[in-house]
């Protein structure tokens, strides 16, 4: 199979008879073999019925229902493990990302052995306060941090290697940041392409604006867990260790200075355990190595959890 089409979905009723019926346009006209797998994210109008009505027309439609909402990121999850076809395409469902891109972005892949293609809507519709402005800051953030260079992390719009999906994992919101997981993992060839942005044509955004706090604490979570999942020690220890010394430290200055003190009779008017920098000592002490042991430990077992995703799916077409 050439292409797989992943397209994650939340009450887009109205727009999946025409993105189906235009993706299969550009599929036949490039002669592509390809699947279409619609994750429908807990919708609550009729998109898993339009699903299955559309899958009666066309074989190559397969579809995944899940019983709630649970993000874009859990159904690109669930989509990479169904994807079959050599190059997996990503696209949001409101028709904003156009189908004509797929054989640009299937070209880059195979013919100049990009790993991952993201898309870069260089002139978007949406509202320039509400998206536009934080989006900017959002992917200059991400570029600084990843030492990526792309321009639009976040596009729907995106194109992989098999091997890319199916050696990532994708969880929590962090949808946004394939490119950064992707390049941590090993696949490092990573490329863009300009891509048309078209004016949603039906409903209203499903996101909001904590997607944008949501987006930073799952990029310090990425790069932390990237730079130190394997080798956590080299963080916490670190860390841990110096406030431990430090409070050790004053400890026995303190100490000293009072064993100085009264070796030459000079007098001294607190005790060690009366004087603040004591308890300040105690704190550091005990934040060391607090960081170093449940830091430690709660990193490690968030990250081996195997609950992780584990998504309740309702039903599947067959």
């Amino acid at each position: 199979m050439n292409i797989s089409v992943v397209v994650p979905l939340l009450n887009e009723e109205e727009s999946l008879p025409e993105l189906s019926a235009w993706i299969d346009k550009v599929m036949r006209e490039n002669e592509f073999s390809y699947q279409i797998i619609f994750v429908d994210d807990g919708s609550t109008d009729r998109s898993w019925q339009v699903i299955n009505e559309l899958r009666q027309n066309n074989g190559n439609i397969q579809g995944v229902r899940f019983q709630r909402n649970y993000g874009k990121s859990a159904a690109l999850n669930v989509g990479f493990e169904a994807a079959e076809g050599d190059v997996v395409i990503t696209m949001d469902a409101d028709l904003q990302d156009s189908p004509d891109e797929i054989p640009g972005l299937y070209k880059m892949i195979i013919n100049d052995g990009f790993d991952l293609v993201s898309g870069w809507k260089r002139k978007r519709y949406d509202s320039k306060w509400a998206k536009n402005i934080p989006s900017k800051f959002f992917n200059w953030t991400t570029r600084r941090m990843s030492k990526i260079h792309l321009h639009d992390f976040n596009c729907g719009l995106k194109a992989y290697k098999k091997e890319v999906v199916k050696s990532i994992e994708v969880y929590g919101e962090m949808h946004r940041y394939i490119p950064v997981i992707a390049k941590w993992a090993g696949f490092k060839n990573i490329g863009e392409k300009v891509v048309i942005h078209q004016k949603r044509k039906f409903g209203v955004t499903k996101f909001g604006w904590n997607r944008f706090i949501n987006g930073y604490l799952d990029l310090i979570s990425i790069m932390f867990v990237s730079k130190f999942g394997k080798k956590p020690m080299h963080f916490f220890g670190l860390w841990g260790s110096l406030a431990f010394l430090a409070g050790f430290a004053i400890t026995i200055w303190l100490s000293v200075e009072k064993l100085i003190n009264m070796t030459h009779n000079t007098p001294y008017y607190r005790q060690v355990t009366e004087q603040p920098m004591f308890y300040l000592a105690l704190l550091a002490m005990n934040f060391g190595l607090l960081l170093f042991l449940a830091g430690f430990l709660g990193e490690m077992i968030a990250r081996n959890s195997s609950d992780r995703n584990r998504y309740l799916i309702r039903e599947k077409t067959e």
